[in-house]
Parts: C-alpha cells; structure tokens; sequence
C-alpha cells in the first residue's frame, strides 16, 4: 500500500447570523494572535505558546498556530503578514457527521473556543465523496483543516491521508519510463521510448503554455496599475479569480498525462527532482519572478497524486542538465529559441529538435541509467500556499517557500 494526501473542500451552507458571528470572531482572534506572535518574531513553539495563550481560541486553533509561526519566521523567512489569513486548526478540532436521510448529508463540527463548538452542514466537493466517506469510516487519516471566508461564503479544507494500492509489481527494467518536461514554451511535454529505443510520437501542451503565459501577464499588468490606484483588495481578488482559470488548466493537464501513461504498457511518469530546481532557481529577479511563479510544484503535485489514484509509480531524477544535453549523443548543446534544442557536436544526427521534446526524453533515460531518486511522503500536505504571500497567481507550496511576504486569505 502507499500513501496519498489530498485536501478535501467543504463549502459551510448557508449559517446563520449567529453563527456567521462566531466564525468572524474565530477569525478575528486567530488573525490578532497570528499577528502578534509574528510580530514578536517567535522561533520556537514555547515562545508562540506564550503568546497565543492569551487569546479566546480553542486549543486546536492554538496548537496549529505554535506550530505555524515559528514556520514563518524561520523556514519561511517571511517579512510581514497579510491580514486575511484562513484559520487552521489541528487534527484533533474538527468532526464530521454524516447524515445520508437529510437533504444535505454532511455536518461539520468547527472550535470557536475552548468550551464553544459550531455544528454546521457542509456540502463537498462531489469528486472528493469517497474520500470524505473513507474520513468519516476511519480509512483515512484527518490532518490539519483551514477555514476562509470568500465573497460571503465560507470555506473548509480539510487534509486527509490515506492508504492506497501499490503500483503494479513489475521491475525497473520492465517498466516504461515516460519523461514529462514542465516548461514555459510548452506547459508539458511527455515522451517515451518504443521496445527498439526510438522515439515515440510525443506529446505537447503548448497551447496551454502560451494560456497561461498570457493570464500571467495579464495579471501583471494589471496589478501595476490596480496598485498604483492603492486598490490592493482588487489586486487579491483578481489574482485568485486569474489563479482558478490556471488551475482549471493544471487539471485537464494532467488528466491527459494520465490518459497518456494509460496508453503505455507498464508505464513509469518520471518527473525532475523539485529539490534540485528549486536550489538552482536564481537567475536574477526578472526570471526568478517567472520560474517561482510558474506553477513547477503544483503541476508535479497533481500528476503525482492522479497517478498513485491510477496505480501508475512515479520516480524522480536530478534535473541537471536535462534541458542541454542532446538525447542523441549526450553533448551540451544550446538553445537559440526557447522551443529549439541545438546540438554542438558535428557527428550527430541531430542539428535542431524540439527543446521540450529533448528534455522530456533525457528526463526518462535517467531512470533507465538508474539515477531515480523515489519521492517520499513528507508532512502530509499537499496543499500550497504555507509560506509566503505569493507575487503571481500560484498554488505551490514548494515555490512559495522562495517568497519573502505571505499571502492569505485563499491559503489551503
């Protein structure tokens, strides 16, 4: 069996003015509280504690904050705080319900404060039904959970882990890599080798790169004149509406790597080690800007957990020179246009290929030659957004911890 996380979304139905109180004063406390240890630049748990302690919060909203503030200002490196942060709540805080007789199934329980709790129904997401019904049967493990508020409506995300089939039994060697390249030129780019180690007819989702692109630097462009009008609430509620329509992207994405590895026999997605990227990530503020914003984690993140759900393994190598050297020969070449590879050396067949098609193919040869490095379960968080305030419409967790400001409101 493996493991799989994934964050669960609950939509709180219609609560009324009482409760709606509640949870604004829930989150009045936790956003003051969160302030003020950050602001007292807490490192550790013990110092966190000391500050929260004082404040009307239930003790699972407590927890998850002594263990989230020393986050921040350590790991994080965050310089100042939005003032929209979602609520967390440990594990232990939250309970579900079931009631499949009503006409809404589903009832929450939220911490407002030590001896106050909040019954609520909630309606899921209905592609998440088996997971929530697997949480509430005991067959997956409940995490930490967040509560926001958007446009007037209230929100909960929910992590849950739980145990899935192991991919098929087959050996390295008799497993199929498929290399999957993330770029700008093409969004994604997956290529594999036939029995006689040619090519096969590979596959590019350069459209959605350039969609993409273009949404990016409408929000950018956007943004500057938005701020220069100090409509920085504007500037928030635009990048998420911008960020929902590169999400939606992502997905189909991904699904159609999915269906992609399906069509191969005994197949293995081989991704680049987001490790390795994210060190070597620091080629001025102009790209910086461009690669952290990109979306590298989210994209491995969804392939990562659409393919444990389809039994299909996952390997990672390290990235170096994946997008420079030639398939063929194995020279450093260079690339004159962002989508064009060029190979150096005169004894080899190849002169120009595609670039992402190059990368794709190099990134599987290096789980041929044995270089796989197997990802492991981390924290249990797939979720993004953890760190810092995002400067681009983002939802990585992994890029996020290259920001310098911490984002709210939509954090989940």
């Amino acid at each position: 069996m493996t493991e799989l996380t994934k964050t669960l979304e609950l939509k709180l139905v219609d609560p009324n003015a009482h409760k709606r109180r509640k949870l604004r004063e829930t989150r009045e406390a936790y956003q003051h509280a969160l302030q003020d240890a950050f602001n007292q630049n807490c490192t550790t748990q013990t110092e966190a504690n000391d500050v929260v302690v004082n404040y009307d919060l239930s003790g699972y909203a407590k927890n998850a904050l002594k263990r989230y503030v020393p986050q921040l200002t350590t790991t994080y490196n965050a310089g100042e705080l939005h003032d929209d942060h979602p609520v967390r709540f440990t594990n232990e805080g939250l309970r579900l319900d079931h009631k499949p007789e009503n006409g809404i199934e589903w009832y929450v329980k939220i911490p407002h404060h030590e001896d106050y709790h909040l019954w609520l129904p909630a309606q899921p997401n209905p592609e998440q039904r088996d997971w929530l019904e697997a949480v509430n049967a005991g067959d997956a493990e409940m995490g930490e959970s967040r509560l926001f508020e958007r446009e007037g409506t209230w929100f909960l995300h929910v992590t849950a882990t739980r145990d899935v089939e192991e991919c098929s039994g087959e050996s390295a060697e008799e497993r199929t890599p498929i290399g999957v390249d993330i770029g700008e030129a093409s969004l994604v780019t997956v290529c594999h080798r036939d029995d006689h180690g040619s090519l096969t007819a590979p596959e590019l989702w350069a459209d959605e790169g350039k969609t993409v692109r273009q949404l990016r630097k409408t929000y950018f462009t956007a943004k500057r004149r938005l701020q220069t009008r100090g409509s920085e609430r504007i500037v928030e509620s635009f990048g998420d509406d911008l960020w929902n329509q590169i999400d939606n992207v992502f997905h189909r994405v991904t699904r159609e790597v999915m269906e992609y590895a399906d069509s191969v026999e005994n197949p293995v997605l081989v991704l680049e080690d987001l490790t390795y990227i994210r060190e070597s990530m620091d080629y001025g503020d102009f790209m910086n800007r461009r690669l952290h914003g990109w979306g590298f984690a989210k994209l491995h993140a969804q392939i990562r957990y659409k393919a444990v759900e389809k039994g299909i393994p996952v390997e990672t190598v390290h990235p170096r020179n994946t997008s420079k050297e030639c398939h063929a020969c194995g020279e450093v070449g260079y690339r004159p246009r962002q989508a064009t590879f060029t190979c150096m050396n005169d004894d080899c067949w190849v002169a120009e290929y595609q670039a992402d098609v190059n990368g794709a193919i190099n990134i599987a040869d290096r789980y041929l030659s044995g270089e796989s490095h197997p990802r492991e379960h981390t924290d249990g968080d797939d979720s993004a957004e953890d760190g810092g305030r995002l400067t681009v419409p983002q939802d990585s967790h992994a890029d996020t911890e290259t920001q310098q400001t911490t984002r709210g409101t939509y954090a989940s």
